[in-house]
């Protein structure tokens, strides 16, 4: 296989009346089949290829997760040109890097408002012919162009048949959790090989359906769109993150893959449910979940259930885990995480009630799928053993160093940074991890991000964040810090849909910033970080902890879009209370 575009035409030939696309319309869902998205995209290219696009061109896309997000980036690779991925939360001024750093010529935008962000700054953009609408309108001068005016007739075939495996096909600008973006080159050939590893793997099948509402931006999402064409997984697209736990029941999808944030979102707000209703009801829950985690454990080891075990666990799926199955639409037979570490703690409880979750690593860097826990041999806690074609090293220092086919061509502009990264053929992930006897992966923490104390000692703070908002289902975020200081603190943030109903009940305010101070409130939080610290050695335990009163959003800057946390805008921000910490103590 040469291209994606090539990789869509034999899917269209081999399945051109099966499902390929479901999308919102209306109040209800329709459908395409994989002939009619050729008809949609075919046209779309040749009107893209008269405007501009072509071989090794860049064409930026500014959208949310939809169905139109695909169809203009299958659009664009006909051409031969590269899409470039830019968030559609990102300012003004961020897009405006991305598509003068890429040297896009086309941008395609998902509305007037998006529209607009990029009119503010169009004298930085003198690079940029055109702005392809989705949904808004044409200006006067011609900048802006309707999508549906964008259409042309001509020799697609001919198009695309000259694409190569090694031509750029992608330019994803990570987003980081320090530093400013880079973009990472990827080719038809990196997409082809990871889409081909999943299929090795026999992991999902054309009788699935698969829920996609992850940023098409993020090298995840990406991975998912290719993924799916080349085994013809039909896809259910909708990126609105409101909507997520309306769509799952009503689609009823067999696997769906998200970000460990939205995993914890469910574990607590079901946690934060019984604990309100109290009785009998948090009782039969918290039994419950001791016994699917028994259950879980054992199932890891391989070992054989007890009689009096397998009776309990049958009455605890009939009173507990069938009904958190059926909020799902109690057809998933997995979800997949990945872009951060998931907690061991929330991957139990959803492993114990039949709805595994698998782990995934990979970066953007590698095409963002390396790893992944097998069904047949998951092992929480690690993120499973390398990709059909993926092979891993594990440096002196403990760097894991990733090789093969799915490695990025380079950082686009920045020979230097590319040297550094690809050193000795090898990407240098930045994460620090060791495998099993089985060959699974085991990430302890990012290379850059281990705190050392004064004392000299490590913690990994990722993990002890993971922890802490597994301990306590009112936590949104969780930030440990402690680097060069002689013990470690937290700031922790609420999320205020979980703990609005449990403060009314409890008869506390429901202002944040008087929460947040509330002695129930510091119980509640204090009771979590104490839960935790008993596991740890006293150099890693938190000594001290702030509430905040607002919670970390991209939009502030203090997360990524993947949803991770940038930990120097954070002790930016919050720089004051962290010192306090310290110049307040009276910890030895």
């Amino acid at each position: 296989m040469s291209s994606i575009p090539a990789l869509l035409r034999d899917r269209i030939k081999a399945t051109p009346d099966a499902e390929a696309y479901r999308h919102p319309a209306g109040t209800g869902w329709e459908s395409l089949t994989w002939a009619q998205v050729g008809e949609r995209v075919r046209p779309l290219a040749l009107g893209l290829a008269e405007l501009g696009a072509s071989a090794e061109a860049r064409v930026s896309i500014l959208c949310s997760t939809r169905l139109e997000w695909v169809l203009t980036d299958l659009a664009v690779l006909s051409t031969g040109a590269a899409t470039t991925t830019i968030y559609p939360s990102n300012t003004a001024a961020e897009c405006a890097y991305v598509i003068n750093d890429s040297g896009s010529t086309l941008v395609i935008a998902e509305n007037d408002d998006q529209v607009a962000k990029l009119a503010s700054v169009r004298k930085d953009l003198p690079g940029v012919r055109h702005v392809v609408v989705i949904d808004g309108t044409a200006s006067e001068d011609g900048w802006v162009v309707p999508i549906d005016q964008v259409r042309a007739e001509g020799d697609y075939d001919a198009m695309i048949d000259v694409i190569k495996p090694e031509d750029l096909a992608t330019l994803i600008y990570t987003s980081g959790t320090t530093g400013r973006p880079k973009g990472v080159e990827l080719t038809h050939d990196n997409w082809l090989y990871a889409a081909d590893a999943v299929r090795k793997i026999d992991l999902i099948g054309p009788d699935d359906l698969h829920f996609l509402w992850l940023p098409l931006s993020h090298s995840f999402g990406k991975l998912l769109e290719v993924v799916m064409i080349d085994i013809g997984v039909p896809t259910a697209i909708d990126g609105r993150l409101d909507k997520i736990a309306e769509n799952l029941g009503e689609l009823r999808p067999t696997f769906m893959a998200a970000a460990p944030r939205i995993f914890e979102k469910i574990h607590n707000t079901v946690a934060a449910t019984v604990i309100r209703e109290g009785g009998a009801k948090l009782r039969i829950f918290n039994w419950a979940k001791r016994t699917g985690i028994r259950v879980s454990r054992a199932r890891q080891r391989g070992a054989a259930l007890p009689l009096t075990t397998r009776l309990e666990y049958a009455l605890a799926d009939r009173l507990v885990f069938a009904k958190l199955r059926g909020r799902f639409g109690g057809r998933i037979r997995y979800f997949i995480s990945g872009a951060a570490p998931l907690s061991q703690d929330v991957a139990e409880f959803f492993d114990g009630a039949g709805l595994t979750i698998l782990e995934g690593y990979g970066l953007t860097e590698s095409s963002a799928g390396s790893f992944l826990t097998r069904p047949d041999s998951v092992r929480l806690g690690t993120v499973g053993p390398p990709l059909p074609g993926t092979e891993v090293r594990i440096a002196e220092d403990g760097e894991i160093l990733i090789g093969g086919r799915g490695i990025m061509r380079g950082y686009h502009g920045l020979a230097e940074e590319t040297a550094e990264t690809l050193e000795d053929g090898w990407l240098h992930t930045g994460d620090i991890g060791e495998l099993d006897e089985a060959g699974r992966l085991r990430i302890t923490d990012r290379k850059k991000e281990l705190i050392k104390t004064s004392g000299g000692k490590y913690v990994a703070p990722t993990y002890l964040e993971g922890r802490i908002k597994a301990a306590c289902p009112y936590l949104s975020h969780v930030f440990v810090h402690g680097d060069k200081r002689n013990f470690c603190t937290a700031l922790v943030t609420l999320d205020m849909e979980v703990v609005r109903p449990w403060a009314a009940a409890e008869g506390l305010p429901d202002d944040p910033e008087k929460l947040r101070e509330h002695p129930r409130m510091r119980e509640e939080v204090g009771r979590a970080v104490k839960q935790v610290n008993e596991g740890l050695a006293s150099y890693e335990t938190i000594k001290e902890f702030a509430i905040l009163a607002n919670d970390f959003t991209v939009e502030t800057g203090e997360l990524t879009p993947s949803l991770k946390i940038k930990r120097k805008v954070v002790e930016e921000h919050y720089g004051q209370t962290l010192d306090a910490f310290y110049t307040n103590a009276n910890v030895v």
